[in-house]
């Protein structure tokens, strides 16, 4: 397929996983339009177009041709200027790379990721937690992020991608958005009691079974095996971690258990204040899985895929 085509197909994925109503994503995708439609001229040459038909500014084709086809991926969690250089090595001992694929943003994708933080407010939202209270606590973390990009070296990857020949993509949100749909559906469906029972679920999944075998797997951070679960909110999407303020309100809202990919401190120390259990099914792990959920989809079309930088590569079809 094509590499746009591709491109297109995760997008959509993205979309069809998004834990928001579809009309509230087709909202802010109006909104962004009306905004761009309201800058001056010599503003708008510097507007990523992108983000009036993309949602996630973080899934983005960073170098080569859109028009080119592609069949063979080297697709990891990071692939940054290293692994760009592995692509290379692989290419010189007769390897095909069609495409670099890597979940975690590079170049403009890195810079505009705290953009993506916005789908938490209405996450929350759905959790029942007021809107106007969602944004309001999001608003100084966000800010935050956006600082803490800042500085960063964002265009190291890209740069290596161009000057060795390779077309480079990332796709972020859409892929966590899978994980945290497929995880929604598992804990809906078993309905599990305590949190060792949740335990016990994703232990059952080969991504993080594997985990366990590196000494990487799902861990109570807050809580203990026989503490129940309550109402469990899955929160495997939305950029980068949230505010360690949404855990109070969260607990007023009736959550019981954050299942996650990875926390800070200050934020498991405010959960366990706030007495909401946490359980971390893991990084590399979770974002395997999610990674997983697109590729297999996109293996239906013929892609083939050769996994590294800590993507265990585990199909369904």
């Amino acid at each position: 397929m094509k590499l746009i085509d591709l491109y297109r197909m995760v997008v959509e994925l993205g979309r069809k996983n998004d834990p928001r109503p579809f009309e509230e994503v087709t909202r802010t995708l109006d909104l962004t339009k009306k905004q761009y439609e309201e800058l001056k001229n010599e503003e708008k040459k510097f507007f990523d177009l992108e983000r009036l038909t993309n949602p996630y500014n973080d899934t983005r084709i960073l170098n080569g041709d859109p028009e080119q086809e592609v069949s063979s991926v080297l697709v990891g969690i990071d692939m940054e200027a290293p692994e760009i250089v592995l692509a290379d090595r692989l290419r010189e001992k007769g390897e095909k790379i069609d495409l670099v694929l890597s979940h975690h943003p590079e170049g403009k994708a890195l810079a505009a990721l705290y953009r993506v933080m916005h789908m938490q407010e209405d996450i929350l939202a759905g959790m029942g937690i007021p809107i106007n209270v969602a944004e309001g606590i999001l608003t100084s973390r966000i800010s935050e992020v956006e600082r803490n990009l800042m500085p960063l070296n964002h265009n190291r990857a890209v740069d290596a991608a161009r000057l060795l020949g390779f077309p480079l993509m990332c796709v972020h949100t859409p892929a966590d958005n899978m994980v945290n749909t497929f995880l929604t559906h598992v804990f809906e469906e078993k309905v599990p009691e305590t949190l060792g029972d949740v335990i016990e679920l994703l232990r059952k999944i080969p991504e993080y079974q594997r985990a366990m075998e590196t000494g990487s797997g799902p861990k109570i951070v807050v809580g203990s095996e026989k503490r129940r679960t309550g109402k469990i909110f899955v929160d495997m999407t939305g950029g980068t971690g949230g505010p360690d303020d949404a855990f109070a309100k969260l607990a007023a809202a009736g959550i019981g258990t954050v299942v996650g990919m990875h926390i800070s401190e200050k934020n498991r120390k405010t959960a366990e204040k706030n007495h909401v259990n946490v359980i971390i099914a893991g990084h590399m792990a979770s974002d395997s899985l999610g990674m997983n959920l697109v590729l297999d989809c996109l293996e239906q079309k013929g892609v083939k895929f050769i996994p590294c930088s800590g993507l265990t590569r585990v199909s369904r079809n």
